[in-house]
Protein backbone atom coordinates (compact mmCIF):
# COMPACT_ATOMS: atom_id res chain seq x y z
CA UNK A 1 0.00 0.00 0.00
CA UNK A 2 2.81 2.30 0.80
CA UNK A 3 4.78 1.92 -2.83
CA UNK A 4 1.08 2.31 -3.94
CA UNK A 5 0.79 5.61 -2.64
CA UNK A 6 4.01 6.69 -3.38
CA UNK A 7 3.12 6.06 -7.50
CA UNK A 8 -0.49 7.51 -7.22
CA UNK A 9 1.11 11.57 -6.70
CA UNK A 10 1.76 13.88 -10.25
CA UNK A 11 5.40 12.90 -9.39
CA UNK A 12 4.89 8.78 -9.33
CA UNK A 13 2.89 8.75 -12.81
CA UNK A 14 5.05 10.95 -14.30
CA UNK A 15 7.93 9.41 -13.36
CA UNK A 16 5.69 6.03 -14.10
CA UNK A 17 5.15 7.30 -18.21
CA UNK A 18 9.10 8.69 -18.90
CA UNK A 19 10.68 5.57 -17.55
CA UNK A 20 9.94 3.44 -21.16
CA UNK A 21 9.35 0.07 -21.74
CA UNK A 22 10.82 -2.32 -19.35
CA UNK A 23 10.59 -5.71 -20.34
CA UNK A 24 13.55 -7.99 -19.46
CA UNK A 25 15.59 -8.32 -16.23
CA UNK A 26 18.38 -6.79 -17.76
CA UNK A 27 15.94 -3.35 -18.45
CA UNK A 28 14.40 -3.77 -14.63
CA UNK A 29 18.30 -3.81 -13.25
CA UNK A 30 18.56 -0.96 -15.26
CA UNK A 31 15.95 1.31 -14.65
CA UNK A 32 16.18 0.66 -10.98
CA UNK A 33 20.32 1.67 -11.28
CA UNK A 34 19.01 4.73 -13.31
CA UNK A 35 16.12 6.13 -11.13
CA UNK A 36 18.38 5.80 -7.77
CA UNK A 37 21.26 7.42 -9.33
CA UNK A 38 18.82 10.21 -10.17
CA UNK A 39 18.01 10.84 -6.36
CA UNK A 40 14.41 8.91 -6.47
CA UNK A 41 13.93 7.23 -3.14
CA UNK A 42 13.60 3.45 -3.03
CA UNK A 43 10.19 2.92 -2.19
CA UNK A 44 9.19 5.11 -5.51
CA UNK A 45 11.58 3.67 -7.87
CA UNK A 46 10.08 0.20 -6.44
CA UNK A 47 6.88 0.69 -7.33
CA UNK A 48 7.54 3.04 -10.72
CA UNK A 49 9.78 0.30 -12.26
CA UNK A 50 7.63 -2.47 -11.00
CA UNK A 51 4.49 -1.00 -12.42
CA UNK A 52 6.23 -0.41 -16.45
CA UNK A 53 7.49 -3.92 -16.24
CA UNK A 54 3.69 -5.11 -15.83
CA UNK A 55 2.45 -2.56 -18.58
CA UNK A 56 5.52 -4.30 -20.81
CA UNK A 57 3.64 -7.72 -19.89
CA UNK A 58 0.08 -6.43 -20.27
CA UNK A 59 0.49 -5.56 -23.64
CA UNK A 60 -0.52 -9.62 -24.62
CA UNK A 61 -3.78 -8.77 -22.77
CA UNK A 62 -4.46 -5.05 -23.18
CA UNK A 63 -3.07 -3.77 -26.79
CA UNK A 64 -1.84 -0.02 -26.42
CA UNK A 65 -4.31 0.29 -23.06
CA UNK A 66 -1.63 -1.19 -20.98
CA UNK A 67 0.66 2.09 -21.42
CA UNK A 68 -1.90 3.58 -19.23
CA UNK A 69 -3.09 1.05 -16.72
CA UNK A 70 -1.90 0.18 -13.28
CA UNK A 71 -1.94 -3.30 -12.26
CA UNK A 72 -1.07 -6.08 -9.40
CA UNK A 73 1.06 -9.34 -10.55
CA UNK A 74 -2.00 -11.52 -9.80
CA UNK A 75 -4.37 -9.07 -11.07
CA UNK A 76 -2.79 -8.87 -14.59
CA UNK A 77 -2.83 -12.76 -14.39
CA UNK A 78 -6.49 -13.23 -14.07
CA UNK A 79 -7.62 -10.45 -15.82
CA UNK A 80 -9.46 -11.43 -19.29
CA UNK A 81 -8.02 -10.38 -22.62
CA UNK A 82 -9.35 -7.03 -23.69
CA UNK A 83 -10.92 -8.75 -27.04
CA UNK A 84 -12.46 -11.67 -25.31
CA UNK A 85 -14.11 -9.47 -22.50
CA UNK A 86 -15.18 -7.16 -25.66
CA UNK A 87 -17.09 -10.09 -26.76
CA UNK A 88 -19.05 -10.55 -23.11
CA UNK A 89 -19.62 -6.67 -23.25
CA UNK A 90 -21.45 -7.13 -26.84
CA UNK A 91 -23.56 -10.30 -25.63
CA UNK A 92 -24.51 -8.23 -22.59
CA UNK A 93 -25.08 -5.22 -24.93
CA UNK A 94 -27.08 -7.15 -27.97
CA UNK A 95 -29.08 -8.71 -24.24
CA UNK A 96 -30.71 -5.78 -23.90
CA UNK A 97 -28.96 -4.58 -20.86
CA UNK A 98 -27.32 -0.66 -20.25
CA UNK A 99 -25.67 -1.62 -16.52
CA UNK A 100 -23.20 -3.86 -15.33
CA UNK A 101 -22.56 -4.30 -11.82
CA UNK A 102 -19.16 -6.10 -12.00
CA UNK A 103 -18.87 -8.00 -8.31
CA UNK A 104 -15.14 -8.47 -7.95
CA UNK A 105 -13.18 -6.20 -10.52
CA UNK A 106 -9.81 -7.18 -9.89
CA UNK A 107 -7.50 -4.49 -11.43
CA UNK A 108 -10.29 -3.69 -13.87
CA UNK A 109 -10.22 -5.62 -16.79
CA UNK A 110 -13.54 -6.71 -18.12
CA UNK A 111 -14.97 -3.49 -16.66
CA UNK A 112 -12.97 -1.31 -19.10
CA UNK A 113 -14.46 -3.17 -21.74
CA UNK A 114 -18.26 -2.96 -20.75
CA UNK A 115 -17.70 0.85 -20.04
CA UNK A 116 -16.09 1.00 -23.60
CA UNK A 117 -19.30 -0.39 -25.00
CA UNK A 118 -21.43 1.92 -23.59
CA UNK A 119 -22.84 -0.06 -20.56
CA UNK A 120 -22.91 1.57 -16.98
CA UNK A 121 -20.19 -0.01 -14.39
CA UNK A 122 -20.57 -0.78 -10.99
CA UNK A 123 -17.26 -1.84 -10.40
CA UNK A 124 -16.44 -3.42 -6.60
CA UNK A 125 -13.26 -5.16 -5.31
CA UNK A 126 -12.92 -6.46 -1.71
CA UNK A 127 -9.06 -5.64 -1.28
CA UNK A 128 -8.70 -2.05 -1.37
CA UNK A 129 -5.24 -1.55 -3.25
CA UNK A 130 -7.24 -3.69 -5.56
CA UNK A 131 -10.41 -1.17 -6.09
CA UNK A 132 -7.77 1.56 -5.65
CA UNK A 133 -5.95 0.59 -9.28
CA UNK A 134 -9.63 -0.30 -11.18
CA UNK A 135 -10.48 3.09 -10.05
CA UNK A 136 -7.23 4.35 -11.89
CA UNK A 137 -7.93 2.57 -14.78
CA UNK A 138 -11.27 3.10 -15.32
CA UNK A 139 -10.96 7.22 -14.55
CA UNK A 140 -11.40 8.20 -18.32
CA UNK A 141 -14.32 6.96 -18.16
CA UNK A 142 -15.75 9.46 -15.56
CA UNK A 143 -19.44 8.86 -14.15
CA UNK A 144 -19.97 5.90 -16.30
CA UNK A 145 -17.89 3.69 -14.43
CA UNK A 146 -18.01 3.95 -10.73
CA UNK A 147 -15.42 1.35 -8.32
CA UNK A 148 -16.34 0.93 -4.94
CA UNK A 149 -13.99 -0.87 -2.21
CA UNK A 150 -16.44 -3.60 -1.24
CA UNK A 151 -17.53 -7.08 -0.88
CA UNK A 152 -19.09 -8.76 -3.74
CA UNK A 153 -22.00 -10.18 -1.28
CA UNK A 154 -22.26 -6.45 0.27
CA UNK A 155 -22.38 -4.89 -3.26
CA UNK A 156 -25.18 -7.36 -4.36
CA UNK A 157 -27.36 -6.36 -1.23
CA UNK A 158 -27.32 -2.90 -2.59
CA UNK A 159 -27.83 -3.23 -6.26
CA UNK A 160 -30.67 -2.65 -7.35
CA UNK A 161 -32.42 -5.55 -9.11
CA UNK A 162 -33.44 -3.52 -12.08
CA UNK A 163 -33.95 -5.25 -15.69
CA UNK A 164 -31.59 -3.32 -17.23
CA UNK A 165 -28.69 -4.50 -14.84
CA UNK A 166 -26.87 -7.73 -14.92
CA UNK A 167 -24.33 -9.39 -13.35
CA UNK A 168 -20.34 -10.24 -13.63
CA UNK A 169 -18.67 -11.77 -11.33
CA UNK A 170 -14.54 -13.04 -11.64
CA UNK A 171 -14.57 -15.10 -8.51
CA UNK A 172 -10.82 -15.09 -7.00
CA UNK A 173 -9.08 -18.07 -5.56
CA UNK A 174 -9.06 -17.40 -2.03
CA UNK A 175 -5.36 -19.28 -2.29
CA UNK A 176 -2.54 -19.92 -4.41
CA UNK A 177 -0.70 -23.20 -5.11
CA UNK A 178 -4.16 -24.79 -7.18
CA UNK A 179 -3.92 -26.75 -10.09
CA UNK A 180 -6.52 -26.12 -12.84
CA UNK A 181 -6.39 -30.45 -12.55
CA UNK A 182 -7.33 -30.39 -9.29
CA UNK A 183 -10.97 -30.66 -7.80
CA UNK A 184 -11.45 -27.67 -5.59
CA UNK A 185 -14.70 -26.86 -3.65
CA UNK A 186 -16.82 -23.99 -3.65
CA UNK A 187 -15.34 -22.32 -1.11
CA UNK A 188 -12.26 -22.10 -2.39
CA UNK A 189 -13.20 -19.35 -4.48
CA UNK A 190 -14.16 -15.65 -3.21
CA UNK A 191 -16.75 -15.20 -3.23
CA UNK A 192 -18.35 -18.77 -3.00
CA UNK A 193 -19.18 -20.19 -5.54
CA UNK A 194 -22.16 -21.14 -4.30
CA UNK A 195 -23.30 -17.77 -3.34
CA UNK A 196 -22.36 -16.84 -7.25
CA UNK A 197 -24.88 -19.77 -8.38
CA UNK A 198 -27.27 -18.92 -6.49
CA UNK A 199 -27.05 -15.10 -7.80
CA UNK A 200 -27.02 -16.30 -10.89
CA UNK A 201 -29.79 -18.20 -10.45
CA UNK A 202 -31.92 -15.23 -9.62
CA UNK A 203 -30.40 -12.72 -12.04
CA UNK A 204 -28.84 -12.89 -15.11
CA UNK A 205 -25.84 -13.30 -14.57
CA UNK A 206 -21.69 -14.15 -16.25
CA UNK A 207 -19.54 -16.24 -14.18
CA UNK A 208 -15.69 -16.42 -15.02
CA UNK A 209 -14.11 -19.71 -14.29
CA UNK A 210 -11.09 -21.74 -15.03
CA UNK A 211 -11.84 -23.68 -18.04
CA UNK A 212 -10.78 -26.83 -16.61
CA UNK A 213 -13.29 -26.46 -14.01
CA UNK A 214 -15.11 -29.35 -12.96
CA UNK A 215 -17.92 -30.17 -15.55
CA UNK A 216 -19.99 -31.95 -12.82
CA UNK A 217 -20.40 -28.95 -10.88
CA UNK A 218 -21.81 -26.38 -13.58
CA UNK A 219 -25.56 -25.50 -12.60
CA UNK A 220 -27.57 -27.84 -15.29
CA UNK A 221 -29.74 -24.94 -16.33
CA UNK A 222 -26.70 -22.26 -17.18
CA UNK A 223 -25.02 -21.59 -21.02
CA UNK A 224 -21.32 -22.92 -20.66
CA UNK A 225 -19.08 -21.42 -23.08
CA UNK A 226 -15.48 -22.09 -23.52
CA UNK A 227 -13.34 -19.65 -24.98
CA UNK A 228 -10.21 -20.35 -26.64
CA UNK A 229 -7.67 -17.33 -28.08
CA UNK A 230 -4.68 -17.92 -30.40
CA UNK A 231 -5.00 -22.01 -29.61
CA UNK A 232 -5.01 -21.49 -25.51
CA UNK A 233 -7.87 -21.82 -24.02
CA UNK A 234 -8.45 -19.34 -21.29
CA UNK A 235 -11.52 -19.31 -19.41
CA UNK A 236 -14.89 -20.84 -19.12
CA UNK A 237 -18.09 -18.79 -18.72
CA UNK A 238 -21.18 -19.23 -17.43
CA UNK A 239 -24.15 -17.38 -18.45
CA UNK A 240 -28.03 -17.44 -16.87
CA UNK A 241 -30.93 -15.37 -17.39
CA UNK A 242 -31.32 -13.24 -20.30
CA UNK A 243 -27.72 -13.50 -20.98
CA UNK A 244 -28.09 -17.53 -21.79
CA UNK A 245 -29.19 -18.34 -25.14
CA UNK A 246 -32.66 -20.45 -25.61
CA UNK A 247 -31.39 -23.80 -26.36
CA UNK A 248 -27.91 -23.80 -25.76
CA UNK A 249 -25.62 -25.37 -22.93
CA UNK A 250 -22.98 -26.17 -24.36
CA UNK A 251 -20.87 -23.40 -26.44
CA UNK A 252 -16.60 -23.32 -28.02
CA UNK A 253 -15.73 -19.92 -28.95
CA UNK A 254 -12.98 -20.02 -30.96
CA UNK A 255 -10.82 -16.67 -31.45
CA UNK A 256 -7.97 -16.36 -33.91
CA UNK A 257 -6.13 -13.47 -34.80
CA UNK A 258 -9.34 -11.72 -33.86
CA UNK A 259 -11.68 -13.46 -35.75
CA UNK A 260 -14.63 -15.80 -33.90
CA UNK A 261 -16.10 -18.81 -34.71
CA UNK A 262 -18.56 -20.38 -32.23
CA UNK A 263 -20.03 -24.38 -31.85
CA UNK A 264 -23.39 -24.21 -29.53
CA UNK A 265 -25.79 -27.50 -28.66
CA UNK A 266 -27.95 -28.06 -26.13
CA UNK A 267 -26.16 -30.63 -24.46
CA UNK A 268 -22.78 -32.86 -24.89
CA UNK A 269 -22.97 -34.21 -28.35
CA UNK A 270 -21.97 -38.03 -29.01
CA UNK A 271 -18.08 -38.50 -30.44
CA UNK A 272 -18.22 -40.23 -33.96
CA UNK A 273 -17.39 -43.90 -34.48
CA UNK A 274 -13.53 -44.93 -34.54
CA UNK A 275 -12.31 -45.17 -37.94
CA UNK A 276 -8.84 -46.43 -39.84
CA UNK A 277 -5.94 -43.49 -40.18
CA UNK A 278 -7.14 -41.58 -43.47
CA UNK A 279 -5.00 -38.94 -45.07
CA UNK A 280 -5.67 -36.09 -42.51
CA UNK A 281 -5.12 -35.99 -39.13
CA UNK A 282 -7.29 -33.00 -37.19
CA UNK A 283 -6.82 -31.87 -34.14
CA UNK A 284 -9.56 -30.16 -32.20
CA UNK A 285 -9.25 -26.79 -30.13
CA UNK A 286 -9.32 -27.06 -26.59
CA UNK A 287 -12.22 -24.95 -26.63
CA UNK A 288 -14.23 -28.03 -28.48
CA UNK A 289 -12.64 -30.53 -26.24
CA UNK A 290 -13.61 -28.91 -23.51
CA UNK A 291 -17.46 -28.84 -24.19
CA UNK A 292 -17.45 -32.00 -25.68
CA UNK A 293 -18.70 -30.61 -28.72
CA UNK A 294 -16.16 -32.93 -30.93
CA UNK A 295 -18.58 -35.26 -32.42
CA UNK A 296 -20.06 -32.02 -34.28
CA UNK A 297 -16.83 -31.79 -35.91
CA UNK A 298 -16.25 -34.42 -37.13
CA UNK A 299 -19.53 -34.81 -38.90
CA UNK A 300 -18.60 -31.06 -40.45
CA UNK A 301 -15.36 -33.15 -41.92
CA UNK A 302 -16.39 -36.17 -42.82
CA UNK A 303 -14.17 -37.71 -39.92
CA UNK A 304 -13.92 -40.22 -37.69
CA UNK A 305 -11.84 -40.43 -34.28
CA UNK A 306 -8.70 -42.03 -34.65
CA UNK A 307 -9.15 -43.78 -30.78
CA UNK A 308 -11.68 -43.46 -28.59
CA UNK A 309 -9.87 -42.55 -26.06
CA UNK A 310 -7.96 -39.66 -27.44
CA UNK A 311 -8.86 -36.53 -29.45
CA UNK A 312 -8.06 -37.03 -32.94
CA UNK A 313 -10.01 -36.97 -35.64
CA UNK A 314 -9.17 -37.94 -39.23
CA UNK A 315 -10.44 -38.15 -42.93
CA UNK A 316 -9.53 -38.70 -46.21
CA UNK A 317 -11.66 -35.39 -47.44
CA UNK A 318 -9.20 -32.57 -47.88
CA UNK A 319 -12.20 -30.45 -45.29
CA UNK A 320 -10.82 -27.89 -43.07
CA UNK A 321 -12.44 -26.06 -39.96
CA UNK A 322 -11.40 -22.90 -37.99
CA UNK A 323 -12.43 -25.31 -34.53
CA UNK A 324 -9.28 -27.61 -35.63
CA UNK A 325 -5.55 -27.35 -37.03
CA UNK A 326 -5.00 -29.79 -39.82
CA UNK A 327 -2.76 -32.27 -40.71
CA UNK A 328 -1.80 -34.04 -44.05
CA UNK A 329 -0.29 -37.53 -43.25
CA UNK A 330 2.87 -39.00 -44.91
CA UNK A 331 3.45 -41.93 -42.73
CA UNK A 332 3.23 -43.64 -40.10
CA UNK A 333 6.17 -45.74 -38.08
CA UNK A 334 6.83 -46.92 -34.87
CA UNK A 335 6.94 -44.90 -32.37
CA UNK A 336 10.68 -45.18 -31.34
CA UNK A 337 13.33 -42.45 -32.15
CA UNK A 338 15.23 -45.06 -34.51
CA UNK A 339 12.55 -45.53 -36.94
CA UNK A 340 11.39 -41.75 -36.44
CA UNK A 341 15.25 -40.65 -37.34
CA UNK A 342 15.29 -42.53 -40.62
CA UNK A 343 12.11 -41.28 -41.90
CA UNK A 344 13.21 -37.69 -40.85
CA UNK A 345 16.80 -38.57 -42.45
CA UNK A 346 14.98 -39.61 -45.58
CA UNK A 347 12.35 -36.49 -46.10
CA UNK A 348 15.38 -33.97 -45.39
CA UNK A 349 13.49 -32.65 -42.38
CA UNK A 350 15.75 -30.80 -39.91
CA UNK A 351 12.87 -28.97 -37.79
CA UNK A 352 9.72 -30.70 -36.26
CA UNK A 353 7.13 -30.11 -34.14
CA UNK A 354 6.20 -32.92 -31.69
CA UNK A 355 2.37 -33.25 -30.44
CA UNK A 356 1.11 -36.15 -28.12
CA UNK A 357 -2.08 -37.56 -26.92
CA UNK A 358 -2.65 -40.60 -24.91
CA UNK A 359 1.35 -41.65 -24.53
CA UNK A 360 3.39 -40.80 -21.81
CA UNK A 361 6.00 -39.04 -23.36
CA UNK A 362 7.96 -36.20 -22.48
CA UNK A 363 8.19 -34.26 -26.50
CA UNK A 364 11.14 -32.22 -25.56
CA UNK A 365 13.02 -35.17 -24.19
CA UNK A 366 12.23 -37.36 -27.27
CA UNK A 367 13.38 -34.58 -29.57
CA UNK A 368 16.64 -35.14 -28.17
CA UNK A 369 16.95 -38.82 -29.58
CA UNK A 370 16.10 -37.49 -32.88
CA UNK A 371 18.30 -37.15 -35.92
CA UNK A 372 17.31 -33.82 -37.52
CA UNK A 373 19.09 -32.78 -40.54
CA UNK A 374 17.82 -31.04 -43.22
CA UNK A 375 16.07 -28.18 -44.51
CA UNK A 376 12.71 -29.54 -44.27
CA UNK A 377 9.64 -28.94 -41.64
CA UNK A 378 7.08 -31.17 -40.75
CA UNK A 379 4.95 -32.26 -37.43
CA UNK A 380 5.39 -35.62 -35.97
CA UNK A 381 2.22 -36.47 -33.87
CA UNK A 382 2.63 -39.26 -31.33
CA UNK A 383 -0.61 -41.16 -30.06
CA UNK A 384 -1.74 -44.24 -28.88
CA UNK A 385 -4.20 -46.14 -31.36
CA UNK A 386 -5.44 -48.99 -29.79
CA UNK A 387 -3.46 -50.83 -27.90
CA UNK A 388 -0.30 -49.03 -30.15
CA UNK A 389 1.80 -46.60 -29.72
CA UNK A 390 2.45 -44.38 -33.18
CA UNK A 391 4.21 -41.58 -34.45
CA UNK A 392 2.58 -40.11 -37.92
CA UNK A 393 4.50 -37.89 -39.60
CA UNK A 394 2.56 -35.24 -40.90
CA UNK A 395 2.61 -31.87 -43.05
CA UNK A 396 0.43 -28.61 -41.43
CA UNK A 397 -3.01 -27.62 -43.39
CA UNK A 398 -2.98 -23.91 -43.81
CA UNK A 399 -5.31 -22.77 -41.03
CA UNK A 400 -8.93 -22.10 -42.30
CA UNK A 401 -10.18 -18.18 -42.07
Amino acid sequence: MSELRALLTPAGLELLDAVGTVGSTADVARAVSRLRAAGHSPELVSAVVGQAHLRSKATAKFGPFAARMLFTRAGLEQATRLGVAARHAQRIRSAGFTAVADLGCGIGGDALAFAGAGLDVLAVDADEVTAAIAAYNLAPFGEGAVVRHSTAEDAFDGVEESPARAIWMDPARRTSGHSETRRVSADDYSPSLDWAFDVAARVPTGIKLGPAHDRDALPADAEAQWVSADGSVVELVLWSGALAREGVRRSALVIRDERSHELTAPADVADEPVRELGAFVHEPDGAVIRARLIGDVARSLDAGMLDEHIAYLTSDAALTSPFVQSFRVRETLPANPKAISAALKAHGIGRVEIKKRGVDIDPAAFRKKLVLRGDQEATLLLARIGDQRRAILADRVPAAS
